[in-house]
């Protein structure tokens, strides 16, 4: 028998949106939990083992410390702004399961392995990059220095790397997740405003093939190399979902890019539709037309599109391999076809500047999207943006988060302070909702989905957040002006 194994996706802050969850692992505006798809896999593998996802299922630090007590193996997936707190836990879970074996995995211990394991004494070892099989084979009794792709400290408590784990590329040979959702997990939990509730999420491929410089998961955990399951095997398991979450509304394909490829996607639209069922997915513009009609008869109702930025140049910066005008003619199709469209911007990439971010404001009302998410810019360790911030000298801090894990921007360009950024946040999401035809979108959407609770508490949820963040700014303000002062006093 294998070691029973715990996968934790460990509790954090409130309405943490993060860890195993989220490749932007922060508190949303809105409170909203992806799944953890990634430790799913191995926990499928493992028999004797549980998947247990604290933050939606609200389950709190102690009684995750009470709940490792009956496991021999800990596997937690961390994230660079949970770290510090999933530390502190994972050394609670050791002092009250002294003979436990703790394992991190997920990107912070990917790009600095040496700090995780100089900084948390009681890990026993990380998993770099994809961690399915390293986690699988310790637990089934490997000893450390054959597993590839692992880091440790060795007897003497000198840290050895071993070689990297070739990728997996045979993806059909992994559980299904939506097997261990049933078994460890209730799907009523999960939320995002923006999908049909309940949903469940799950991937059809693995790795991306574009150079985004800013984008965390192909750079650290899922890599660039695009490997996708057969049609079969996901169209099997969805139809397996779909008998057993009879109450599930929607499925979401979270894969880092869905439908890159134009025939793969077609092939497994034509084995979607029999199913009649109601689904999702991340997309590029780049997606031709043909591609997205085929999608919509599937079944497909809405996707998430990072268009990032709408100038230009910033495009250019980032690796985007995309321009403006090709996603103006991507969501006139999308439009034309029926498709919803969730877009995502970020304020504060390479290159930004006030001029640029308001090119983006102006963009994003022409596109007129039914939903959007403004983010602000954050230089994960491990990404190209992060070496290009760390270069030059714009993160002003390290820390990416408040006390609650709300994204505060770290980065601050020359003429351009964070402060500005934070405020040009709200005014985005101001000048795009309160336009007429957009307020009337949203109202008219909870009438009809008889969700006008939902939308209260995500609205009173969101005036919060505002608020704190408009105190932040009002105090950079305030600080900037008395050393304006200081300083022209000093010159005076």
């Amino acid at each position: 028998m294998p070691l029973k194994t715990l996968f934790l996706n460990p509790p954090s802050f409130e309405n943490f949106d993060g860890g195993a969850s989220s490749r932007w692992p922060a508190t949303r505006e809105i409170e909203s939990y992806w799944y953890p798809v990634w430790l799913a896999y191995p926990a499928g593998m493992l028999e004797g083992s549980r998947l247990l996802d604290a933050p939606p299922h609200h389950i709190s630090a102690d009684e995750t410390i009470e709940i490792a007590k009956g496991y021999e193996f800990l596997v937690l997936f961390t994230s660079t702004v949970g770290w510090a707190g999933d530390h502190a836990l994972a050394q609670a879970i050791k002092n009250a399961n002294p003979s436990i074996k703790i394992a991190f995995v997920g990107p912070p211990v990917t790009t600095d392995p040496d700090r995780a394991l100089n900084e948390c004494s009681v890990i026993d070892f990380v998993c770099r990059r994809e961690f399915d099989f390293s986690v699988v084979e310790f637990a089934q009794g490997k000893p450390l220095h054959e597993i590839l792709g692992i880091s440790y400290r060795n007897a003497d408590g000198t840290i050895q790397h071993n070689p990297d784990r070739p990728q997996v590329e045979n993806l059909d040979q992994m559980p299904w997740a939506t097997q261990i959702y049933k078994r460890d997990m209730d799907v009523t939990k999960y939320n995002v405003p923006f999908l049909l509730h309940p949903y469940i999420a799950l991937y059809s491929t693995r790795g991306c093939p574009a150079q985004c410089t800013y984008c965390l998961w192909p750079q650290t955990l899922s890599g660039h190399a695009w490997r996708k399951r057969s049609t079969d095997d996901v169209a099997a398991e969805m139809k397996w979902a779909k008998e057993n979450f009879p109450d599930v509304k929607e499925f979401f394909f979270d894969d880092d890019t869905f439908n890159i490829q134009k025939a793969r996607t077609i092939e497994l639209c034509g084995k979607l539709k029999p199913l009649g069922i109601t689904w999702s997915c991340t997309s590029r513009v780049t997606t031709d037309r043909d591609t997205l009609k085929a999608m919509k008869e599937a079944g497909c109702r809405l996707l998430i599109v990072g268009f990032e930025s709408g100038d230009p140049q910033i495009l250019k910066n980032i690796k985007k391999g995309a321009t403006v005008e090709r996603a103006r003619d991507f969501v006139k199709d999308c439009h034309d076809l029926g498709l919803v469209i969730h877009a995502d911007f970020i304020l504060g990439l390479p290159g930004e500047t006030k001029e640029s971010i308001r090119n983006t404001i102006n963009f994003a009302k022409t596109l007129d999207c039914e939903t959007i998410q403004v983010s602000i810019a954050h230089a994960y360790p491990g990404t190209e943006f992060y070496d290009y911030a760390k270069k030059n000298g714009f993160i002003t801090n390290e820390v990416m988060s408040d006390d609650s894990g709300h994204q505060m921007a770290h980065i601050e360009y020359p003429g351009l302070p964070t402060e500005y950024v934070l405020e040009m946040v709200h005014r985005f999401y101001d000048e795009y909702y309160f336009r007429p035809k957009a307020a009337f979108r949203v109202i008219w959407k909870a009438i009809v989905n008889r969700d006008v609770p939902r939308l209260y508490q995500e609205a009173k949820a969101f005036l919060k957040l505002r608020s704190q963040r408009n105190k932040v700014v009002k105090q950079k303000k305030a600080e900037n002006a008395m050393k304006q002062q200081e300083s022209v006093s000093m010159n005076a």
